[in-house]
């Protein structure tokens, strides 16, 4: 009878431990909307299509690491047995000096035609501006003058069956007025043992898992979604516990093929009269190299790991359940 109370109580206390996640996830969303996104459309709206690709590229590239991090960790999943976990990463991709300029032409109407080393969305927030004839001047205009672009998410683990577990990742949040603080976000995977197939004992466990999601961020003028994309990873994890079965620290590394697009409908002006734009921004590919640690006192742990994909991305979370 008391063995049957003690597992209530952790039961609760797990439960509660949950509830916290929850109730802590409205702050951390607050680092996923950058200050100034109110003028995002407006800035698009002096470029026509030409234009708009180079502004916007670094940001869909940015966003797509962001996404592939943060999702596979632990390689050790037991052939049975039951496994809930509530888990809050947040990951935080730098932006690199080649992301905050591209090379940008005066629009249609203003003579003579230029170019100029023009900051992207994620660049300088100064204009840079340009003299025509005539005493006639153009702007191309500034970024948010970013130095890291973060995201944060809930994710759901479950398992186990066969030595495979489901991910769920989820998110839905109007968090202020601002053009970019409507974010939603939904994504499943799988991870599956490979450990169990190998008749060798391994210094390291190994898996194997893939992730796809699709999310959409802001709202545009017309009331239609502002920016929406999609991604997918898959690839293999090694790890390895030190400690009890309950407290120990993990190792963990991994090596994946991450994939992502994006797309953002805008009204541009550049014609002179409004003109409503769907730009197909180009799908990034890129190889992703991942080592961290994450430790576990009970129920309740913690990770945190560097990515590599010719960008640097720092994720950290927080683990809560079994």
């Amino acid at each position: 009878m008391i063995r049957g109370i003690h597992k209530e109580v952790r039961i609760v206390v797990v439960f509660k431990r949950l509830l916290l996640a929850g109730a802590l996830l409205p702050a951390v969303l607050l680092l996923a909307v950058p200050a100034g996104g109110g003028e995002l459309e407006d800035n698009l709206s002096v470029y026509s299509e030409k234009n708009a690709t180079g502004y916007m590229q670094p940001l869909a590239d940015l966003i797509g690491v962001d996404l592939n991090s943060g999702i596979f960790r632990s390689a050790r999943i037991p052939v049975s047995g039951f496994r809930l976990s509530l888990e809050v990463p947040v990951m935080m991709t730098k932006v690199g000096d080649d992301d905050r300029t591209f090379r940008a032409a005066t629009e249609e109407g203003f003579f003579p035609e230029q170019t100029a080393d023009a900051p992207t969305v994620v660049g300088p927030s100064d204009a840079v501006i340009v003299d025509g004839s005539g005493s006639t001047q153009f702007a191309f205009p500034g970024g948010l003058d970013l130095t890291s672009v973060p995201m944060a998410s809930l994710q759901l683990r479950i398992g186990r069956l066969y030595g495979t577990e489901a991910i769920l990742r989820f998110l839905s949040a109007d968090i202020g007025d601002d053009e970019l603080s409507k974010i939603s976000l939904f994504g499943f995977g799988l991870q599956h043992s490979i450990s169990q197939y190998l008749k060798s004992e391994l210094p390291l466990e190994l898996s194997a898992g893939f992730f796809w999601q699709t999310y959409k961020i802001g709202e545009n003028k017309s009331g239609s979604d502002l920016i929406k994309g999609s991604a997918f990873t898959i690839g293999a994890q090694g790890s390895r516990q030190f400690g009890k079965p309950m407290m120990y620290v993990e190792p963990y590394g991994g090596l994946s093929v991450d994939t992502h697009s994006m797309e953002v409908a805008y009204e541009s002006e550049a014609s002179g009269e409004p003109q409503n734009i769907n730009l197909n921004l180009d799908r990034s590919t890129n190889i992703h190299l991942t080592i961290g640690a994450l430790f576990r006192i009970y129920y309740i742990g913690g990770y945190i790991d560097y990515g590599f994909t010719g960008r640097s991305t720092f994720t950290a979370g927080l683990i809560f359940g079994n």
